[in-house]
């Protein structure tokens, strides 16, 4: 457990900036909730009518004055994007920063297996999301309760889970795409989380291309399919943990048969 405890040293800033950026983001949407309720409802027949746009974020299938629709909308696609850029940095940086910062020499000549190395750090990201998700969940029922509203335990707790594994694929994926790297990951990292999330969006706003659903993790991490349907796509989520599986197996190939410079 040495090197996953180095990762977590190593990554303490990181972690600490977007745990707390994202907590910040949500605190100030539910405090902000309660002087905006009054006026959702003419809010929300607004968005019915704006067409696609609507669509892309769901707005046009959740009442925006309640805490639920607000949550499900405004909330989730905080934690969403920003949860899944962390999780895309983390993964991708995790094997290729050896190379690019010239460390994998030390740590190679010290009597610990290739595969012990992509092992202890992988436990290390998926420490890092877990704490994360726990910390930012644990800060939205606290405002819920600040705001005096009553906590829709079912669909807040579905929400978060979504987005945990909405994080734990990308962090796989990214895990697996950084063993094939020697430097300049944070660019690919950013750019995948950042190419699949508006897959999702072109994917709610057109029906004929809706199978994009099954490409992009964001399709099973929608706050508002969750409080519409009352569960989570099994297939999509199967589907999206079998790339996840996928990404660790490519890390796991490659680096221990990489020539590592």
């Amino acid at each position: 457990m040495t090197l996953t405890k180095h990762e977590l040293r190593q990554g303490r800033i990181s972690f600490a900036v977007w745990t707390g950026a994202i907590s910040v983001l949500l605190v100030i949407c539910l405090l902000v909730f309660p002087e905006m309720k009054g006026q959702m409802e003419s809010i929300s027949r607004l968005f019915a009518a704006m067409g696609s746009f609507a669509a892309a974020f769901g707005m046009d299938r959740l009442n925006f004055g309640t805490l639920t629709g607000f949550y499900a909308i405004e909330c989730v696609n905080v934690l969403g994007l920003g949860g899944a850029f962390f999780a895309s940095l983390i993964g991708i940086s995790a094997l290729e920063k050896e190379e690019r910062d010239g460390t994998a020499e030390f740590l190679l000549t010290h009597p610990v297996s290739r595969t012990r190395v992509v092992t202890e750090k992988l436990m290390a990201i998926l420490l890092q999301i877990a704490a994360m998700n726990l910390i930012v969940l644990l800060v939205s029922l606290f405002s819920i309760c600040a705001i005096k509203e009553a906590i829709p335990w079912r669909e807040i707790l579905l929400m978060h889970f979504a987005c945990f594994l909405l994080q734990i694929e990308l962090a796989a994926i990214c895990f697996g795409i950084s063993a094939f790297l020697r430097r300049g990951g944070f660019g690919i990292g950013l750019g995948i989380a950042t190419a699949l999330y508006f897959l999702n969006l072109i994917a709610n706003m057109s029906g004929k291309v809706k199978f994009l659903k099954y490409i992009t993790p964001f399709g099973y991490c929608e706050g508002v399919d969750v409080v519409t349907d009352g569960r989570l796509d099994v297939r999509l989520v199967m589907i999206g943990m079998l790339f996840a599986v996928f990404g660790v197996a490519a890390a796991y190939r490659n680096y221990c048969r990489k020539d590592i410079h």
